[in-house]
């Protein structure tokens, strides 16, 4: 029987983010479903227009999710009972707006966004274009610890390292987004929507990654 070592490798490494990641999302309530699915529709227009003035072209705008739902709500009936009543519709939209990392084109976004009128709920994030080059150097840093660790073992116990025979790893989504928060009050979107779109220079923090995988060399001696 061949004699194995398993060693886990740790991988680390900090990608510098240089894309902006914009969510909008919309909710649209009625009673009708029509209207509903109108209301909705409408709103989507004013931000394809916001995107429009802001400089991206036809189709930039990428729809994440769509749903509709039905609402209820618990109504106290004479006897003092709950019980559930219909309360409309609701139309929800997610939609994507991504572009390299530049301040002053994402104030001129949210200053389009803001005289809109679509109201859309806002989140900012910060990661990087090409995530495949990030998670090559993850596992390639994974590899190269375990490696070190496990010549390390067999020099300590007078074997020799030899073939690798196996590697485990359980390929979990990166996480790539910056802990940087961009956060605006809505007190400031009439200002935005005013046309003031001074906004601070944004340098946002390191993207910090690990992840492990685990090796299984022979060993030979």
């Amino acid at each position: 029987m061949k004699r194995t070592i398993t060693v886990k490798g740790v991988g680390s490494v900090s990608a510098k983010p240089d894309y902006i990641t914009l969510t909008l999302s919309i909710t649209e309530k009625d009673m009708d479903y029509e209207k509903a699915l109108e209301g909705a529709a409408r709103r989507i227009a004013q931000l394809e227009g916001a995107a429009a003035e802001a400089g991206f072209e036809k189709g930039a705008l990428k729809t994440l999710h769509f749903n509709v739902s039905t609402q209820y709500e618990g109504v106290r009936d004479k006897d003092g009972n709950y019980q559930n009543v219909f309360a409309g519709y609701a139309c929800l939209y997610r939609l994507k707006l991504a572009f390299g990392l530049d301040s002053k084109r994402l104030a001129a976004v949210l200053s389009a966004v803001a005289g809109s009128g679509a109201e859309p709920e806002l989140n900012i994030s910060f990661t990087v274009k090409e995530p495949a080059g990030v998670s090559e150097a993850l596992l390639a840093s994974a590899a190269a610890n375990a490696r070190e660790k496990a010549q390390v073992l067999c020099r300590a116990s007078g074997v020799e390292l030899g073939k690798l025979i196996r590697i485990d790893y359980s390929w979990d989504e990166l996480n790539l987004v910056s802990p940087t928060r961009y956060e605006l009050a809505d007190s400031a979107m009439p200002l935005m929507a005013a046309g003031k779109r001074c906004a601070p220079e944004i340098q946002p923090d390191d993207i910090d990654l690990h992840d492990t995988a685990a090796f299984v060399w022979e060993l030979e001696g």
